[in-house]
């Protein structure tokens, strides 16, 4: 006698394993599946089911998210020059990173959250200084 393999060997890969539609063969007779099967997005028979059970969060994106909670508000230090105090508490007016593009015109004492190299520079020349924290 010749061997002869499996027939469920030899469909492996194949969509439906030579049954037809995807939803006959489950002993299920015309619904379609147990369960949740054919439930999606498309399924708009079982919407209305689905809806009613399990809300509106059923659908649609759900768990992952971007880690980065906290974002970068920047500021230059050209722009330091149109506040006329001598102390300027960046966190204060909503900004957590100082940058180093342009000048500043005269000595501050900047606090901030964080600060480029450039801009630490750039103050120090002036006299001033950055604190962060």
């Amino acid at each position: 006698m010749k061997y002869r393999r499996k027939k469920s060997v030899r469909m492996r890969g194949t969509k439906t394993h030579s049954h037809g539609s995807r939803k006959k063969w489950r002993n299920s007779g015309s619904r379609g599946g147990f369960g949740m099967a054919g439930s999606g997005k498309r399924a708009d028979q079982r919407k209305t089911y689905i809806l009613k059970y399990y809300g509106t969060d059923y659908f649609g994106r759900h768990g992952f998210h971007s880690l980065r909670k906290k974002k970068i508000i920047s500021i230059n230090l050209d722009d330091l020059n149109k506040f006329d105090k001598e102390e300027i508490n960046l966190k204060e007016l909503g900004y957590n990173k100082l940058l180093g593009r342009g000048n500043i015109s005269r000595k501050l004492k900047v606090y901030v959250e964080s600060a480029s190299k450039l801009a630490i520079e750039k103050i120090r020349e002036k006299g001033g200084e950055v604190i962060t924290k």
